[in-house]
């Protein structure tokens, strides 16, 4: 967990990986949204990055393959490689053959086994965690609320079978940040603060190499939004200095989770 005092507040750990994939038709990068089963009590219905929450396996093989690295990273990586793979089919982030066929008995070990480090030793495979590239922190910062890095991932050409898990979610759509944008704005996709914040950053950039560069000039901090009025109105803000074209919002216009 990362709380690291009683006078913190115990929040989630969880991971989030935003997937480039090269346009199809030319044009801006495409990236794999999720759309989430309405029943869920986070963000149901809404339009989110693959991602969930960091398991005690994935801190225990972060401790075993990298002990070195900062345990909260390293975890989180894991869990954002293991949680694409049950969300969506796609193996990221791992060396070894791969192929569509290997990706569905990966996807269908790991539904049995709960866990990334069997399936390391099953198929051979071994993590790639540098090919993620660490993007932001976000976290209100409140008991039981969750604290989520996002990471970038480059898929290339995108040439892999994806399916929907069909429990936690409905839906798997490839769009570029400014469509998926579009979509909320016209009232085709429900997307929540982090996401909206996130895809306007992501919407800055041509290429993922871009991407990944304006990210090392910003090195992650936490993110923790809060209210601030404006014009006799609240809205809901971020600090500045993070990356982000647009810090606020009217909180009228918010979905929060």
């Amino acid at each position: 967990m990362t709380q690291a005092s009683s006078d913190q507040p115990k929040t989630i750990p969880s991971a989030t990986v935003v997937i480039f994939r090269n346009c199809p038709t030319g044009g801006p990068p495409e990236l794999l949204m999720v759309q989430r089963a309405r029943e869920m009590r986070f963000a149901g219905g809404a339009a989110v990055f693959p991602g969930g929450r960091v398991d005690p396996e994935d801190y225990t093989l972060a401790a075993r393959l990298l002990p070195d690295a900062d345990p909260e990273v390293a975890a989180a990586k894991i869990a954002g490689v293991r949680e694409t793979l049950e969300e969506t089919g796609l193996v990221i982030a791992l060396q070894g053959p791969v192929s569509a066929g290997l990706a569905a008995e990966a996807r269908a070990l790991l539904l049995e086994q709960g866990a990334l480090a069997p399936l390391l030793d099953h198929f051979g495979w071994s993590l790639d965690l540098e090919s993620l590239v660490p993007f932001a922190r976000w976290s209100p910062q409140q008991d039981g609320s969750f604290d989520t890095r996002f990471f970038l991932a480059n898929l290339s050409t995108g040439a892999v079978d994806i399916a929907v898990d069909a429990t936690e979610n409905t839906r798997l759509f490839w769009a570029s940040a400014a469509a998926v944008l579009g979509m909320a704005d016209a009232g085709e996709a429900q997307i929540i603060y982090p996401t909206r914040r996130n895809l306007e950053r992501l919407a800055l950039y041509a290429t993922f190499e871009q991407a990944c560069t304006h990210a090392r000039e910003f090195p992650v901090g936490l993110i923790s939004p809060y209210i601030e009025m404006v014009d006799g109105h609240k809205w809901l803000r971020i600090p500045d200095g993070h990356g982000y074209p647009v810090t606020g919002q009217p909180l009228e216009q918010v979905r929060r989770g």
